[in-house]
Protein backbone atom coordinates (compact mmCIF):
# COMPACT_ATOMS: atom_id res chain seq x y z
CA UNK A 1 0.00 0.00 0.00
CA UNK A 2 1.48 3.19 -0.91
CA UNK A 3 0.42 6.85 0.06
CA UNK A 4 1.42 9.83 -0.26
CA UNK A 5 1.85 11.13 3.13
CA UNK A 6 2.03 9.33 6.34
CA UNK A 7 -0.86 10.24 7.64
CA UNK A 8 -2.88 9.06 4.44
CA UNK A 9 -1.33 5.49 5.07
CA UNK A 10 -2.91 5.55 8.93
CA UNK A 11 -5.84 7.00 7.90
CA UNK A 12 -5.99 3.85 4.90
CA UNK A 13 -5.30 1.66 7.54
CA UNK A 14 -8.22 2.94 9.59
CA UNK A 15 -10.97 2.09 7.28
CA UNK A 16 -12.00 -1.54 7.34
CA UNK A 17 -12.68 -1.87 3.72
CA UNK A 18 -10.02 0.07 2.91
CA UNK A 19 -11.71 2.06 0.53
CA UNK A 20 -10.97 5.80 -0.26
CA UNK A 21 -12.19 9.12 1.27
CA UNK A 22 -14.89 8.68 -1.46
CA UNK A 23 -16.03 5.69 -0.42
CA UNK A 24 -19.67 5.31 0.63
CA UNK A 25 -18.88 4.49 4.44
CA UNK A 26 -16.50 7.88 4.72
CA UNK A 27 -15.27 8.89 8.31
CA UNK A 28 -16.67 12.00 9.42
CA UNK A 29 -14.88 14.08 11.67
CA UNK A 30 -16.80 17.40 12.59
CA UNK A 31 -14.52 20.49 13.29
CA UNK A 32 -17.78 23.06 14.02
CA UNK A 33 -20.61 21.28 15.70
CA UNK A 34 -23.94 22.80 14.21
CA UNK A 35 -26.64 24.36 15.91
CA UNK A 36 -28.66 21.55 17.30
CA UNK A 37 -25.46 21.01 19.75
CA UNK A 38 -25.20 24.51 20.77
CA UNK A 39 -29.22 24.23 21.69
CA UNK A 40 -28.17 21.02 23.61
CA UNK A 41 -25.25 22.42 24.87
CA UNK A 42 -27.82 25.29 26.27
CA UNK A 43 -30.22 23.32 27.69
CA UNK A 44 -27.83 21.30 29.69
CA UNK A 45 -26.56 24.10 31.03
CA UNK A 46 -30.19 25.37 32.18
CA UNK A 47 -30.99 22.32 33.55
CA UNK A 48 -27.68 22.39 36.05
CA UNK A 49 -28.47 25.80 36.70
CA UNK A 50 -31.49 24.97 37.91
CA UNK A 51 -31.22 21.88 39.49
CA UNK A 52 -27.90 24.09 41.70
CA UNK A 53 -31.05 27.14 42.26
CA UNK A 54 -33.23 24.31 43.63
CA UNK A 55 -30.16 22.92 45.87
CA UNK A 56 -29.08 26.17 47.02
CA UNK A 57 -32.73 27.24 48.35
CA UNK A 58 -33.08 23.70 49.87
CA UNK A 59 -29.99 24.71 52.29
CA UNK A 60 -30.16 28.36 52.52
CA UNK A 61 -33.91 28.57 53.65
CA UNK A 62 -34.03 25.75 56.97
CA UNK A 63 -30.03 27.94 57.54
CA UNK A 64 -32.11 30.88 57.97
CA UNK A 65 -35.10 29.22 59.86
CA UNK A 66 -33.31 27.30 61.94
CA UNK A 67 -29.51 28.19 62.52
CA UNK A 68 -28.55 31.71 61.52
CA UNK A 69 -30.23 34.69 59.87
CA UNK A 70 -29.01 38.30 58.78
CA UNK A 71 -30.06 41.60 60.93
CA UNK A 72 -29.52 45.21 59.79
CA UNK A 73 -29.51 47.47 63.32
CA UNK A 74 -31.35 50.45 63.53
CA UNK A 75 -31.46 53.16 66.35
CA UNK A 76 -29.52 53.85 69.33
CA UNK A 77 -30.39 51.94 72.39
CA UNK A 78 -27.52 49.69 72.22
CA UNK A 79 -24.87 52.42 71.85
CA UNK A 80 -22.06 52.12 72.16
CA UNK A 81 -22.07 47.94 71.34
CA UNK A 82 -23.97 48.56 68.13
CA UNK A 83 -25.08 51.24 65.94
CA UNK A 84 -26.97 52.07 62.96
CA UNK A 85 -25.96 49.97 59.87
CA UNK A 86 -24.17 47.68 61.49
CA UNK A 87 -24.76 44.49 59.76
CA UNK A 88 -24.83 41.36 61.80
CA UNK A 89 -25.62 37.34 62.21
CA UNK A 90 -27.30 36.13 64.49
CA UNK A 91 -27.19 32.45 65.68
CA UNK A 92 -31.05 30.86 66.31
CA UNK A 93 -30.13 27.84 67.22
CA UNK A 94 -28.38 28.27 70.76
CA UNK A 95 -31.25 29.20 72.60
CA UNK A 96 -33.17 26.12 71.06
CA UNK A 97 -30.81 23.87 73.31
CA UNK A 98 -29.83 26.13 76.19
CA UNK A 99 -31.14 29.14 78.03
CA UNK A 100 -29.87 33.29 77.67
CA UNK A 101 -27.47 34.14 80.26
CA UNK A 102 -27.44 37.77 82.15
CA UNK A 103 -25.64 40.53 80.22
CA UNK A 104 -26.04 38.57 77.16
CA UNK A 105 -27.42 40.40 74.15
CA UNK A 106 -30.48 38.91 72.23
CA UNK A 107 -32.28 39.88 69.33
CA UNK A 108 -36.18 39.34 69.65
CA UNK A 109 -39.85 39.91 68.47
CA UNK A 110 -41.20 42.90 70.29
CA UNK A 111 -44.40 41.20 72.04
CA UNK A 112 -46.74 43.68 71.56
CA UNK A 113 -45.56 43.64 67.75
CA UNK A 114 -44.08 40.47 66.56
CA UNK A 115 -43.46 42.01 63.10
CA UNK A 116 -40.86 44.14 64.93
CA UNK A 117 -37.25 43.10 66.25
CA UNK A 118 -34.90 44.61 68.51
CA UNK A 119 -31.90 44.03 69.88
CA UNK A 120 -31.23 44.54 73.59
CA UNK A 121 -29.38 42.99 76.77
CA UNK A 122 -30.56 40.52 79.41
CA UNK A 123 -30.50 41.99 82.70
CA UNK A 124 -32.60 39.76 85.01
CA UNK A 125 -33.49 36.05 84.31
CA UNK A 126 -37.15 34.12 85.23
CA UNK A 127 -38.37 33.87 88.60
CA UNK A 128 -35.89 36.92 89.62
CA UNK A 129 -36.98 40.29 90.78
CA UNK A 130 -35.37 43.25 88.92
CA UNK A 131 -35.26 46.99 91.59
CA UNK A 132 -34.04 49.97 89.40
CA UNK A 133 -33.77 53.20 91.19
CA UNK A 134 -31.94 55.99 89.59
CA UNK A 135 -29.00 54.27 87.74
CA UNK A 136 -28.70 51.46 90.12
CA UNK A 137 -30.26 48.14 89.08
CA UNK A 138 -30.58 45.68 91.84
CA UNK A 139 -31.66 41.36 91.13
CA UNK A 140 -33.08 39.58 93.83
CA UNK A 141 -33.52 35.52 93.57
CA UNK A 142 -33.17 32.77 95.81
CA UNK A 143 -29.56 32.79 96.10
CA UNK A 144 -29.36 36.19 96.48
CA UNK A 145 -32.67 36.97 98.64
CA UNK A 146 -31.18 39.96 99.74
CA UNK A 147 -30.64 41.58 96.58
CA UNK A 148 -27.32 42.76 94.49
CA UNK A 149 -26.36 45.15 92.15
CA UNK A 150 -25.34 44.24 89.08
CA UNK A 151 -22.15 45.56 86.93
CA UNK A 152 -23.10 48.28 84.73
CA UNK A 153 -20.15 48.90 83.28
CA UNK A 154 -20.75 48.75 79.72
CA UNK A 155 -23.53 51.57 80.07
CA UNK A 156 -21.97 54.63 78.41
CA UNK A 157 -25.47 56.66 78.79
CA UNK A 158 -27.09 56.22 81.96
CA UNK A 159 -30.37 56.78 82.64
CA UNK A 160 -32.11 59.61 83.40
CA UNK A 161 -33.18 58.08 86.92
CA UNK A 162 -37.16 57.00 87.93
CA UNK A 163 -37.77 53.83 89.82
CA UNK A 164 -39.53 50.59 89.48
CA UNK A 165 -39.89 47.03 90.64
CA UNK A 166 -40.67 44.00 88.46
CA UNK A 167 -41.17 40.47 89.51
CA UNK A 168 -40.48 37.93 86.39
CA UNK A 169 -42.67 34.99 85.56
CA UNK A 170 -40.98 31.20 84.96
CA UNK A 171 -40.11 32.02 81.07
CA UNK A 172 -39.83 35.74 81.07
CA UNK A 173 -36.64 38.32 80.89
CA UNK A 174 -36.47 41.64 81.68
CA UNK A 175 -33.75 43.63 79.07
CA UNK A 176 -32.85 46.86 78.50
CA UNK A 177 -30.57 48.80 75.92
CA UNK A 178 -27.16 49.66 76.61
CA UNK A 179 -28.12 53.18 75.83
CA UNK A 180 -30.35 53.99 78.91
CA UNK A 181 -31.32 57.35 77.83
CA UNK A 182 -32.48 56.04 74.72
CA UNK A 183 -34.08 52.23 74.98
CA UNK A 184 -37.33 51.59 74.78
CA UNK A 185 -37.17 48.06 76.74
CA UNK A 186 -38.95 46.28 79.52
CA UNK A 187 -38.89 49.34 81.38
CA UNK A 188 -41.67 50.64 79.48
CA UNK A 189 -43.71 47.46 77.74
CA UNK A 190 -42.73 45.15 80.81
CA UNK A 191 -41.14 41.16 81.10
CA UNK A 192 -39.97 39.33 77.41
CA UNK A 193 -41.58 36.13 77.26
CA UNK A 194 -38.74 33.12 76.34
CA UNK A 195 -40.84 32.72 73.40
CA UNK A 196 -40.11 35.92 71.37
CA UNK A 197 -36.35 35.54 71.40
CA UNK A 198 -34.31 34.79 67.51
CA UNK A 199 -31.27 34.36 68.74
CA UNK A 200 -27.66 36.33 69.91
CA UNK A 201 -25.05 37.98 67.53
CA UNK A 202 -22.44 36.18 66.93
CA UNK A 203 -21.01 37.78 63.95
CA UNK A 204 -20.26 41.52 62.84
CA UNK A 205 -19.98 42.17 59.19
CA UNK A 206 -20.17 45.43 58.88
CA UNK A 207 -18.99 47.91 59.21
CA UNK A 208 -15.58 46.97 58.12
CA UNK A 209 -13.51 48.31 61.34
CA UNK A 210 -15.71 46.31 63.00
CA UNK A 211 -15.77 42.97 61.78
CA UNK A 212 -15.72 40.71 64.32
CA UNK A 213 -17.10 37.65 66.33
CA UNK A 214 -19.35 38.17 69.31
CA UNK A 215 -20.18 41.58 68.88
CA UNK A 216 -21.66 43.02 72.60
CA UNK A 217 -20.46 40.08 74.22
CA UNK A 218 -19.62 41.41 77.55
CA UNK A 219 -16.92 40.22 80.16
CA UNK A 220 -19.96 40.38 82.72
CA UNK A 221 -21.64 37.56 80.74
CA UNK A 222 -19.60 34.50 81.73
CA UNK A 223 -19.70 35.69 85.82
CA UNK A 224 -23.48 35.69 85.28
Amino acid sequence: MLCQTPLACILQSMNPDNSTPNSQNPMIIEANPGTKDKKSTWKSLLKELVIFAIIALGIVLPFRIYIAEPYLVDGRSMDPAFATGDYLIVDKLSYAISKPKRNTVVVFRYPNDPKKSFIKRIIGLPGETVVIKDNTVKIINAENPDGFNIDQSYVAHPSMGGEMEKTLGGDEYFVMGDNRQESFDSRSWGPLPAKYILGKPILRLFPFNKIGLFPGKDSLESKA
